[in-house]
């Protein structure tokens, strides 16, 4: 009898198993790694790009002792003022000032009417940025650097709402400060 009961559920198991496990469909084309593939074959938008004229064409992307002198609307690049933005997770802090560094505006998200958690977004650096963009056109700063220190969700759309108040903007900095020492980090947490 328990010889009987043991037959049937291996019968029973094997013809589970049998319908779990399926082959996979095969392959009608076989791929032929020898054959050269036609010009208008690939990936759809994907195209040769010679590097070499790309890299001619950004040879004055990244700034040699000369950069300093560079005219842009008829003053020096060392000459132009500087708009710094501070972000953090909880607000934008936007300083314009002048090549030596004294302070002629500032501007923070907190100023333009954001209040506690919103301080933080994006959409509220923006707003701000374009507010002191604004103002500095007014004070007569046309043409600007721009430094950025920090991480923060207004990070990106600080510099685009300087760009839509109406300014030109010749270079971006990351000031970022990177710690070589950080603090120790939290211990694991147990599972």
């Amino acid at each position: 009898m328990l010889i009987a009961i043991r037959n049937t559920i291996r019968a029973t198991t094997n013809s589970v198993i049998r319908s779990i496990y399926t082959t996979t469909p095969q392959a009608t084309e076989k791929f032929d790694h020898k054959r050269i593939p036609a010009d208008d074959e690939g990936v759809q938008g994907e195209k040769i790009i010679d590097l070499d004229s790309v890299l001619k064409l950004k040879q004055n992307l990244f700034p040699t002792l000369e950069s300093d002198n560079y005219l842009f609307d008829g003053v020096p690049y060392k000459n132009l003022p500087i708009c710094n933005v501070r972000v953090t997770h909880n607000n934008t802090i936007f300083t314009v000032t002048d090549s030596v560094g004294s302070v002629k505006l500032t501007r923070s998200c907190g100023m333009e009417g954001f209040k506690n958690t919103k301080k933080g977004t994006n959409i509220a650096a923006q707003t701000t940025a374009i507010s002191i963009a604004t103002k500095a056109i007014n004070k007569g700063y046309k043409t600007i650097r721009v430094r950025v220190r920090g991480l923060g969700p207004g990070r990106l759309s600080a510099v685009k709402g300087l760009q839509m108040g109406g300014l030109d903007i010749v270079s971006v900095t990351d000031n970022t400060r990177v710690s070589w020492n950080p603090p120790r980090p939290r211990k694991a947490k147990r599972l």
